[in-house]
Parts: structure tokens; C-alpha cells; sequence
């Protein structure tokens, strides 16, 4: 496929200057200290907090929320970080509002819960700017862990193995480490180089070998690495994107949502990123609606995101899909795509509508499109790799996998649900799973 900036229709530099940096500004300013303070007052600091439960790393949130109310945000950062090493990423971008705000005794009793992700990061960010490290390694034990894989479970495994006093090399194909963070989440959501800067701050606990353009059966292997280090850990995510089977996939203007937001993510000057008039994104899930929205913000003119099911069946959050119809996104549901129309260059694609079963009503429409993205899921890329179970890695315990010395967690492990915060608390468990056994403490 040809490079979509050639293809007709699609250019940049559609809107004026001074509208990108409006555009792609922070999705949610951040709360100064008197809003932190006010919003900390609302907090009911429940014993039994629902809110802990309902947080994939279980952050005693009432205690750091506290803190915050008697003016110690670095101590609740503190709280935060040791339960999630990448607090302030996930303060940026979970869905909390389907985790520990929808938890919420004041969500639960008057509709408007605590802004929990909101004081996440307000703690995070103060210390983080204050270039404070609230960490140290452990006595050094001479064992070295290798990790595959810079994304947010490789770094958390990486950083709580190199607190217990390991030598860590990290691996990632990449030029940059930092995985989803840094490659495959919205520009509004972490503007300023959040993701590069977080990586930088997590790597002052010492320990810490990365190592870029290493990539898993392309001269890294996994029985080579069993071989050179005492554990190894996959962290490697998601590399394949699935195909829609369609005939015309392979025409211009038709290309995977990750790699176009890769660009925007990579991008010195997002006006220089080329979008189309008419763009159509496949899918129901975060990457889906991170396209739509930064299409529409980018300055094209029609964005329709199609989900072959329901809204309720969609991956994106009740939050996601209100921040896609609010920035102009169409978004149709109960709809398969059938056919991709044009000539060498895509100009249209065909939908059959579907009952809630996927049974095909035999309605069709057409949608006009100069580009369209796939968001419809991603697949394990890899060779040699341990026993699968559907089509990630079987993992036991905390990410135990079929092969002896070998760990694996977040997106390429099954189980999980795909979201950063669980990517990070699979990393951590996963490391003192680790530790436990190389220090003979498990």
C-alpha cells in the first residue's frame, strides 16, 4: 500500500495554525492545589472502600486522598507509586469512570463521584516535577532478568525487580521505549511528552538496561535468553493488527488506527500529519474512537466510526463514546463492513447492517471515504513462543508460563483486559512472583 499522504483527498495543514495546539491541548487541565484540596474534601475515606477494590493495581486510594487534603501530595504519591509505578500515566488515561469513580459511595449516592484519576495525578505530577525519586534498590543480588517488551508491563516488572535489587536488561523493537504510552494513545490525552518523560523518571531507580531495535525472533530468542539470564518476562503486547478479509483491502487511503496514531504520537508538528475529507474508522474499542476524534481534529470534515454490535457492546467506555459524538463523530453501530469501493485508492466502503446476533439483515449502505482506518483488534506476533491459550500466552498464577524461567504479562497474556492499569499490576505481580523464586522466598 502506497503512502496515504499521495493519495488524493488526503493532505495536511487542513485547518489554521493556531487551531492544532487548541486541538490537541490536555483533554483534562490539570487541578491546582486549591481545586486538589476541594475535590479531597469531598472524599467519605470509607474502611471498606469499594473504590480499592474496584482498582485493578488496588491503590489505597482513600489513604493517598487524604494525604492530599492535609497537604502531603508527595506522600500520596508516594502511596500511589508503590502499588502503580505509572501512576501518572493511569491517572491520564483509565477509565475511571468504569472502575473506581463508578465504585464510588458519592457516585453511587448523588451521581457525581470523587475525582479520583483527577487527584492521581494532581499527587503524581507534584512529585514528578519536584525530581523526586521515592525509591531505592535493595542490596544487589547478581541475578539478571531480561524483559521483552518497554510497554507499561515490561517497565513496571522492570522497575519492581530493580527495587528488590536485580539488574535488568529491557528489550522492545521499538526506536522508543514506553510501548502503548508512548506509540498508541491519543496526543490530547498526554501532550507535553508525558510518556518519555514518565519512562525517564521511572529510570532513576537504577538498574535498568533498555535496549531499542531488539525485537523477538528477529535475533533476540527466547531459548538464547533463557540461556544468558536467571528469569525472562514477555511484555511484548499486541504487534499484529487483524485484517477485515475484504477484496480492495491493500487500496490507498486503507490503513491500520495504531499506525496513524503512532504518526500523530511521533509527530513534531501534528499539522504536518495528512487526513482525509471523508474518513471512516472500523471498530468499537479506545483505538477506534483515538482516531475518530484526533481525524476530526485534525481538521477532516466528515468522521463516521461503524461497530459491527451494539453500543453497549462496545470495548470504549460510556465516556469515550460521549467524547467522540461531542467532537463530531457519526457513530453507527450494528454494521459489518462488506465491500471496499474505488479505484486503485479506496472512495468507498459498503456496510450490511446485523442484528444483535451478527445475522446479516441484508440492508446495505455505502459510506464515502478518501481513508479509512481498521481498529478491529490486534494479534500475538511471535515465534517459539510459549503455550497459547486461545490466541495470547497461558499464564498461571502471577504470569507463570508454560515454559520453566519464563513470565509473561499485559496484553500478549490471556486474561487480561487490555488496559494499561492491568498491564502494569500484571508487571508487578509478575516481578515479585520473580523475585520470590530466584531469592528461594516463595
Amino acid at each position: 500500500m502506497k503512502d496515504t499522504a499521495l493519495t488524493p483527498g488526503i493532505t495536511a495543514g487542513r485547518l489554521p495554525p493556531e487551531d492544532y495546539a487548541e486541538n490537541f491541548s490536555d483533554l483534562h487541565a490539570p487541578l491546582d492545589r486549591h481545586e486538589a484540596l476541594v475535590a479531597a474534601d469531598r472524599c467519605y475515606f470509607c474502611h471498606d472502600a469499594p473504590c480499592i477494590t474496584a482498582c485493578p493495581t488496588a491503590i489505597d486510594i482513600p489513604l493517598f486522598i487524604r494525604q492530599i487534603a492535609t497537604g502531603t501530595p508527595e506522600a500520596a504519591a508516594r502511596t500511589i507509586l508503590t502499588q502503580n509505578i505509572m501512576g501518572g500515566m493511569c491517572a491520564r488515561v483509565c477509565p475511571t469512570e468504569t472502575l473506581c469513580e463508578e465504585a464510588c459511595v458519592r457516585e453511587v449516592a448523588e451521581g457525581k463521584p470523587v475525582l479520583i484519576g483527577q487527584l492521581q495525578r494532581y499527587a503524581t505530577d507534584t512529585l514528578m516535577e519536584a525530581g523526586v525519586h521515592p525509591f531505592t534498590r535493595a542490596a544487589l543480588t547478581g541475578k539478571r532478568i531480561a524483559v521483552i517488551g518497554a510497554g507499561p508491563a515490561g517497565l513496571a516488572c522492570a522497575h519492581r525487580l530493580a527495587m528488590h535489587g536485580h539488574d535488568v536488561t529491557v528489550f522492545d523493537a521499538r526506536k522508543k521505549p514506553g510501548g502503548l504510552n508512548e506509540y498508541g494513545i491519543a496526543s490530547y490525552k498526554t501532550p507535553n511528552d508525558f510518556a518519555a518523560r514518565e519512562v525517564a523518571w521511572l529510570l532513576k531507580i537504577g538498574g535498568i538496561d533498555i535496549q531499542t531495535g531488539q525485537r523477538l525472533g528477529d535475533g533476540l530468542e527466547l531459548l538464547q535468553l533463557k540461556a544468558d539470564f536467571d528469569a525472562v518476562f514477555l511484555g511484548i503486547g499486541l504487534g499484529g493488527v487483524n485484517a477485515l478479509n475484504l477484496e480492495g483491502e491493500d487500496k490507498d487511503g486503507l490503513r491500520d488506527a495504531v499506525d496513524f496514531i503512532a504518526d500523530l504520537r511521533q509527530a513534531s508538528d501534528v499539522a504536518a500529519v495528512p487526513v482525509g475529507r471523508d474518513v471512516v474508522v472500523i471498530g468499537g474499542g479506545m483505538t477506534a474512537v483515538d482516531a475518530a476524534v484526533q481525524a476530526k481534529l485534525l481538521g477532516a470534515l466528515n468522521v463516521t466510526l461503524v461497530y459491527r454490535r451494539g453500543r453497549d457492546r462496545m470495548n470504549a467506555s460510556p465516556f469515550e463514546q460521549d467524547l467522540a459524538a461531542s467532537s463530531g463523530v457519526r457513530i453507527i453501530t450494528g454494521a459489518t463492513p462488506r465491500g471496499i469501493i474505488g479505484n486503485g485508492a479506496v472512495r468507498e466502503i459498503e456496510f450490511e447492517y446485523t442484528d444483535d446476533d451478527l445475522t446479516p439483515t441484508g440492508q446495505t449502505f455505502r459510506l464515502a471515504a478518501d481513508q479509512v482506518f481498521k481498529a478491529i483488534g490486534q494479534s500475538l506476533q511471535g515465534e517459539g513462543l510459549p503455550k497459547l491459550e486461545g490466541r495470547k500466552i497461558a499464564v498461571t498464577g502471577a504470569g507463570r508460563t508454560s515454559v520453566d524461567g519464563v513470565w509473561a504479562g499485559g496484553d500478549c497474556a490471556a486474561g487480561g483486559d487490555d488496559l494499561t492499569v492491568t498491564a502494569v499490576a500484571e508487571g508487578r505481580d509478575a516481578a515479585m512472583d520473580i523475585h520470590a523464586s530466584l531469592t528461594n522466598a516463595g
